[in-house]
């Protein structure tokens, strides 16, 4: 039976924390409020639990899936390298809903990489999605709480009308904002590529890195 735990994000309850902690150290899956959808959430160094999200959501498994870490720190040991454009842009963006692609460290799972040897990382500006993570020690799944191909989820209920007992767990931490989801920005190439433009515009970006003028996503920022 699926655990729900209802945690009010502007003042989280320790011991539901603790309990959902608890079911992801132990390779369950949890659905989490993020700044954009609910995610689901497995640990990420768990490929047992990894394997489950994809089982869960129904998922091809050359999809990667990106990850959530608690903060800039914890990016290093995932990364071959952190070039400097993506130093700027975690300094400006994070935590908030901007998804930085890296090139994968070697103990980075592949199922998490699809054998693409990249990953996508973020910090969450959502303080459930953000405790979680710090509290699981590592990185935390951060694929959207659906079946795949279907719509995303912005609400708990959603999430239990869509996967239903699937997850070991779901916390209810109200209405996410919906619309659209991060914004996706591959870095390990010159010069970076929006692979997604979302909740961050790319006009922002490239302002902030001193690009100059609207391009659609896709393509190179400079």
């Amino acid at each position: 039976m699926t655990l729900f735990l209802k945690i009010d994000p502007g003042k989280p309850d320790e011991e539901k924390l603790a309990e959902a902690v608890r079911i992801l150290l132990t390779g369950g899956v949890t659905a989490f409020p993020t700044e954009t959808f609910y995610g689901l959430g497995a640990d990420a160094q768990n490929e047992a639990a990894v394997e489950k999200i994809f089982r869960i959501k129904g998922r091809d498994f050359r999809n990667p899936i990106a990850l959530i870490v608690a903060d800039n720190r914890e990016v290093s040991p995932l990364v071959e390298e952190i070039p400097a454009i993506a130093e700027i842009l975690m300094q400006t963006f994070w935590p908030g809903p901007l998804t930085l692609i890296f090139r994968a460290a070697p103990s980075v799972s592949s199922r998490l990489t699809a054998g693409t040897e990249k990953i996508g990382i973020r910090v969450s500006s959502h303080p459930v999605a953000r405790l979680l993570a710090m509290h699981l020690a590592g990185p935390l799944t951060a694929t959207s709480a659906n079946l795949s191909g279907e719509p995303e989820c912005s609400s708990a209920d959603a999430v239990i009308r869509t996967l239903g007992d699937l997850p070991d767990a779901i916390i209810d931490g109200g209405l996410t904002p919906g619309g659209s989801g991060s914004t996706i920005l591959d870095v390990t190439v010159s010069p970076p590529q929006i692979l997604r433009e979302g909740v961050i515009p790319g006009n922002l970006i490239r302002t902030i890195l001193r690009g100059d003028g609207p391009r659609p996503p896709g393509s190179p920022l400079f």
